[in-house]
């Protein structure tokens, strides 16, 4: 006969099923709630330079301007953190969103008003950046949740065994996420590196063009001089 189980192992079921939902809708609403503070962030930090721009007597271009900032603050947090992006073109979103953020910021400090103020704008601009860069990072942890979920019926069961079978496929499952995320970092840094390299051969490359051509420019010079010198000591003799 089947033993009944108890209301803590009820629960626990329970609440396993529910988990998966609850994570998945709690993803939702932090990449909605990330989403309106984007939207809210980047239209106080557009309408704050654009005024400013507007009193100096920028015009048109006043609303044209930080317009232009904004997109590209979002296309280069866009470029550095897409999975499978080269890491080149990552490197280079990084450059010129470190810029993009600097300028934008320094406007918004420019403009006048109370110092807080003034710092609080600036600091805005510091905002869009980070909220992009936390909401490219929320996924979950699988790992993480198979070794939890493992634990949670070793604490509600402590006095039956897991199946010899089911615990071997769960660790066996978790290792095989640890290897993936392990080779998927061994992949990027190699990537890097291979980068590195290339930079540095395409650096020695064209130090050897510039050596060549110094040789060159060299030769030339010293024949054009040997030459005058021949043609003057000609025009000397009797």
């Amino acid at each position: 006969m089947p033993t009944q189980p108890t209301l803590t192992q009820q629960f626990a079921t329970e609440y396993a099923k529910g988990a998966v939902p609850g994570m998945l809708r709690a993803i939702r609403i932090i990449k909605r709630a990330n989403g309106l503070i984007l939207i809210g962030a980047l239209t106080a930090s557009y309408l704050h330079q654009a005024h400013y721009l507007a009193q100096l007597g920028a015009g048109m271009f006043a609303w044209i301007v930080p317009a232009v900032f904004d997109l590209a603050m979002l296309s280069m947090l866009t470029i550095t953190q897409t999975t499978g992006m080269a890491v080149d073109a990552k490197r280079a979103a990084m450059k010129i969103l470190v810029v993009v953020v600097t300028i934008s910021a320094a406007v918004n400090f420019a403009a006048p008003g109370p110092l807080g103020l003034r710092i609080i704008f600036a600091l805005v601009v510091g905002l869009v950046a980070g909220v992009e860069w936390v909401a490219a990072k929320i996924r979950p942890d699988f790992a993480a949740i198979e070794e939890r979920e493992v634990s949670v019926i070793t604490e509600v069961r402590p006095n039956r065994k897991l199946d010899p079978e089911v615990a071997r496929a769960r660790a066996a499952k978790a290792a095989e996420t640890r290897r993936a995320n392990q080779a998927a970092k061994a992949a990027e840094e190699s990537a890097r590196a291979e980068a590195a390299r290339l930079r540095a051969a395409r650096a020695a490359e064209r130090a050897r063009e510039r050596a060549a051509k110094d040789v060159m420019d060299q030769a030339e010079i010293t024949q054009f001089l040997d030459g005058g010198r021949t043609v003057v000591g000609a025009h000397r003799a009797p």
